[in-house]
């Protein structure tokens, strides 16, 4: 199947699900979302206590090779059972989400850039990028009202995995984007993006 694979990368609260929200409401039924979250390795011989304490920011935290093989059955036009992640649990759940292959496939994650092997299978990749007081801020709020999360928690986590992994190996992945943007709202970028999406699909 002829389809175009879009990554949004970048730091945690910087805007990445607002403008991957905004690109799912423009294309409709010619989009689908997967999110690397998802991909997050299976620790069930990990107490809960101990996952809670396992750093999430770290390319090795990912099943990355599951997620490559993914796009690529999608993109070969066959349908894959999406892991699920269940954040309140820190552990993947035992459910999947059943994903058709569409013309636009689009995957959103902080260390999306980070692997050259993942890299190669996209054809437009965007990073977005936000001060780190707004990230931090967001990411409360976030964690807050849609995690479970309580305030110590993500503290703790922030100071000691979030925030360093932020700068070894989240903000070195901007330089290997082809569009950088400073919010998720940007307007401007958002048009040049449709706009380039548009032409790719006309194209093929």
């Amino acid at each position: 199947m002829d389809c175009i694979i879009i990554g949004i990368a970048g730091g945690t609260g910087s805007g990445k699900s607002t403008f991957t929200n905004r690109l799912r409401d423009r294309f409709g039924d010619d989009i689908t979302v997967i999110y690397h979250d998802n991909y997050y390795k299976q620790h069930d011989d990990i107490p809960f206590e101990e996952r809670k304490k396992l750093n999430y920011d770290h390319p090795d935290a990912f099943e990355t090779d599951l997620l490559i093989e993914h796009i690529r059955k999608l993109r070969n036009g066959e349908s894959i059972e999406c892991p699920v992640y269940d954040y309140t649990m820190h552990n993947r759940s035992n459910q999947t989400v059943h994903i058709e292959p569409r013309k636009i496939i689009l995957i959103e994650g902080i260390l999306l850039l980070a692997d050259p092997r993942l890299r190669s299978l996209l054809d437009i990749k965007i990073y977005v990028e936000a001060d780190a007081d707004e990230r931090i801020l967001r990411r409360i709020l976030r964690d807050v009202k849609e995690r479970g999360r309580d305030i110590d928690n993500i503290v703790e986590q922030y100071l000691t995995t979030v925030k360093p992994m932020h700068y070894l190996y989240v903000e070195p992945t901007r330089a290997t984007a082809d569009i950088v943007i400073n919010s998720g709202m940007n307007d401007v970028a958002f048009d040049i993006v449709q706009s380039k999406i548009q032409l790719l699909l006309e194209s093929r």
